[in-house]
């Protein structure tokens, strides 16, 4: 999730030596960075909401590659760094209220560390769900146990899915739900919140914060 921040004059000369195929491998890392930035910029001149999914090891396996191809269940989970690589698009973009970055993670260590406090501090950042490897059961309700305490629950985007199963979609939402609300049943019996309360966050929970978070 490396971000960068470049002048216009700069990256202009970037995106010229890109172009002319004399840039080197430092070079193409740094233009990566700084599409995601400028991919924010516009998201917020159009309107639009940017998501972003690191943390993915992709083919890890060569031998598998080779003989199968790709999306053959050998992508794993990595260590993700947020606070620094996304410093530069924060300072860019970051503060503005009329954009919306949806984070997400495979790194489960980075949720109270980096996410939870980057989410709450920031207009622009929202958390998305527990994402692929996690979304399950136990890695919802540790989503919700490391990132409510800092970041609450109207810093995230209560559940969305973007599953190929179409078959299954319903099934994860109703499982989402379910895991939700036991959260939330376990802080009124902790006497954290009140039933009423409850009942409200459940609501935004499963339709109304990711209707907003959309725009939908």
């Amino acid at each position: 999730a490396e971000t960068a921040n470049l002048s216009d004059a700069a990256a202009q000369e970037l995106f010229n030596r890109i172009r002319r195929g004399s840039d080197d491998e430092r070079e193409r890392k740094l233009f990566r960075a700084q599409m995601l930035t400028e991919m924010a910029k516009m998201s917020r001149d159009d309107g639009l909401v940017l998501q972003i999914h690191p943390g993915s090891w992709r083919n890890h396996s060569p031998a598998v590659f080779q003989k199968f191809g790709r999306d053959k269940g050998f992508d794993i989970p990595t260590r993700t760094d947020y606070v620094t690589a996304l410093k530069p698009l924060l300072d860019c973009v970051g503060l503005e209220r009329d954009l919306t970055v949806i984070l997400f993670t495979l790194d489960e260590t980075s949720y109270a560390r980096e996410l939870a406090p980057l989410a709450g501090v920031y207009p622009a950042l929202k958390l998305g769900p527990a994402w692929w490897f996690h979304d399950s059961p136990e890695g919802m309700r540790r989503f919700r146990e490391m990132t409510t305490e800092t970041a609450g629950f109207y810093n995230t985007v209560g559940f969305n899915d973007d599953t190929r199963a179409f078959p299954s979609i319903s099934a994860r939402h109703d499982v989402a739900r379910r895991v939700d609300c036991a959260f939330l049943a376990r802080l009124v019996a902790e006497h954290r919140l009140r039933e009423d309360e409850a009942h409200e966050l459940a609501q935004e929970l499963a339709y109304t914060l990711a209707k907003k978070a959309y725009r939908l």
